[in-house]
This record gives structure tokens, sequence and C-alpha cells, in this order.
């Protein structure tokens, strides 16, 4: 075995949860799965999308009685053959990957064993023992980019300025992670037609310190709320908010205590529930490979926060604007963008136009091409 490939076979004490994993269950029902977890780049501690995933994964310990086992790389993009071949070798009945580039060494792993059932997130992979689950987090980031885009010219709040700039910042340029940032851009558009959304990317999930300085770069170029899509990279956005005055929106997780009235909100993909409905399945023996699991508004999949620390701050009028917003997207009455699915062209288009004016041309060739 790869001595890089830490496998977590201790007791973990999750003490803000107050379960506990457990990696091998003596006293586990033998017709229970075992359950491997692959961590995504960012690793555990990243208060974000690894550690929510972990959070479903203990809860499935505690509450299914399943032996789970964490599988944390150092290179978990460089590892995925590697990786999820070690986790079927060890007779893990459930392997779920957390790993996006994991789309490309899946489709080989997979019909090598049979009796193994795989699962993916944030992509889709074709395969009779593969289940892909699926997050609209394109929706999510809309009602997060129309509070942002209510809130940076409000001039009562402190933390607002005059100009009608905000920012999006992701780990690294990818249809997981565009997902998010065009939705949000989307968002801020339908609320200011005139909003210039400043996006970049960091390089990379892990690097605190390149994300301070590129929330930093943008606030200086007049964005006051900055949305985060980079793991443990996002923390440093967040600690640049709350330093400089400015607002940061977290993701995944509810970030919002990591700065108290500095977040204003964070875009939850719940990938713990997830990550639990997808445990229960196998433990139910309800769970089929060759599926795509989706999670949406609808399902509590993916939502902003209850706001706690800044709730009180934002004027009722925004939060009724967001709510309807929200029911319309149920109602099929607004479409947001999902760059996954739209023709390379369209995502070509938008990527080379990430303006207001270019989400608004893009849907009309988008309704041109349907007639």
């Amino acid at each position: 075995m790869n001595k890089r490939i830490l496998l977590v076979f201790v007791v973990l004490l999750v003490a803000a949860l107050g379960v506990m994993s457990v990696g091998v269950a003596a006293a586990q029902d033998d017709d229970l799965p075992r359950v491997a977890l692959i961590i995504a780049q960012g690793g555990l501690g990243d208060r974000s999308y690894n550690d929510l995933a972990f959070a479903g994964l203990t809860l499935a310990a505690a509450e299914l009685g399943v032996d789970v086992v964490p599988i944390e790389s150092s290179n978990p993009a460089g590892e995925g053959e590697q990786l999820l071949r070690t986790a079927a070798e060890a007779g893990f009945d459930l392997v779920i990957t957390l790993e996006f580039s994991h789309l490309d060494p899946l489709p080989r792993v997979a019909p090598d064993y049979p009796d193994t059932t795989f699962a993916i997130v944030n992509t889709i992979v074709e395969g009779d023992n593969v289940v892909s689950i699926m997050f609209d987090e394109h929706t999510g980031s809309y009602l997060a980019g129309m509070l942002a885009g209510l809130v940076t010219t409000d001039e009562d709040l402190e933390r607002s300025n005059p100009d009608a700039v905000i920012g999006a910042i992701g780990g690294v340029q990818s249809s997981g992670i565009d997902v998010f940032l065009y939705g949000y851009l989307q968002g801020a558009c339908a609320v200011n037609p005139d909003i210039d959304v400043l996006l970049a990317y960091a390089g990379g999930f892990g690097d605190p310190t390149t994300g301070r300085e590129l929330a930093l770069s943008m606030n200086e170029q007049g964005a006051d709320v900055v949305f985060q899509v980079a793991g443990g990279t996002g923390e440093g956005v967040i600690v640049a908010a709350r330093d400089e005055g400015f607002f940061a929106v977290g993701v995944d997780s509810d970030q919002d205590y990591l700065a108290p009235g500095a977040v204003l909100t964070s875009m939850m993909k719940r990938v713990d529930v997830a990550i639990y409905d997808v445990i229960r399945q196998a433990v139910e023996g309800t769970l089929e490979g060759g599926t795509v699991q989706q999670y949406g508004l609808e399902e509590n999949g993916v939502g902003l926060t209850e706001m706690a620390y800044t709730r009180h701050l934002i004027p009722g009028e925004y939060m009724e604007t967001i709510e309807e917003a929200r029911e319309a997207i149920l109602e099929g009455e607004i479409d947001v963008i999902d760059i996954r699915v739209i023709d390379d062209e369209f995502f070509t288009f938008l990527v080379e136009n990430p303006t207001c004016d270019g989400v608004e041309e893009l849907l009309s060739m988008m309704a041109e091409a349907e007639e």
C-alpha cells in the first residue's frame, strides 16, 4: 500500500457532532456494508466540502452501525486509480469518492470490481456499479448572487460600498467549480443588470494565503461581497473580509460562524445529506448502480443558511425577493444556467462574456436554439 495513503482505522471522536466514526467495528453485523470515503483535494480540516462529507459518514456510522473508513492522500488527483483500487481490494462494499478528477480513472477501475459499488460526487460516470451524486449548485448559487447583488450598494450596511461590484473565487477552473460561479453571476444580474462580477481562480484548494490575496485585490477593485468556492483556500477569503470590512459568502457547509457578521451567508451544498442517504440506501439494499442521484432545492440539497449573524442586518424585502426566486425556480419559472449541460459553444461564449449582458445574450441564444 502506498505510504502516502492514510487509512484511518482508529476511533475518531467528532466533538462538534457528538458521534464516533469507527474504522473497524468489531460488533458490526456481517450483513451490513463496509464503506470507504476517499477525501478530495484540500483534505480533512477544510471546514467545508470534505469536512461536511465526513460528517455524513460519521453520522451513518453512529446511526446505521456501518463500518466506515475515510481514505486521505496527499495527492488524491494524481493517485486516483490507486486509491480506488486500494479501497476495492480491501473489501469495501461501497467506495465513495469526493474527488472530481476521479471521473477519469473510475470508468477503468469499476468494471474490475463488479461486487463493489462505487459512488462519485459532482460528476456523472457511467457504469453498472457506479452511482453518480449530483447537486444543483447553480440554483443555490443563483440565490447567493441575488443576495450579493442586493446588498452591494446598500448604504445602510457598514460593509457595503457605493460600487455595484462583487466577486467570486474558485479553487480551480472546472465544471464543478464554474457551475457555482456562473449561477452566482446570473443571480446577481437578475437583481442588478448593471453589476460587475469579478471572477478568479486560486489554482488549488489548500492555500488560504492566495485566497486572501485574491479577495483583497477584488476589494480594491470595489467588490464588497466575495463568494469563495475554494475549500481551504477560501478561508483566506473569509479572513480578508473579516479584517478589511467587506462581506464574504461561504460555501458547502455553514461557514457563517467562521467570521460572524463578515460572512453574509453560505451557499450550502449538503454533501453530508447525500453521503448519509447513499449509505442508508446501501444498508437497505436499495442502492442501484448505473443511476444518478440529484440533490437540489426541493431535496434541501442546496440553499442559503439561516444567516444567524447577519439576518438582522438585511432588509426583509431582500429576503422576500430571494424566497420568491426560490419558489420560481422550483416551479420552473426561472431557468438558471447549468454550465455542465449546455453546448460547448454556449459555455465558451459565457466564459468570454462573464457579464450581465453576456448572460442575457446567452439566454436568448439558448431560447432560439430550442425553437
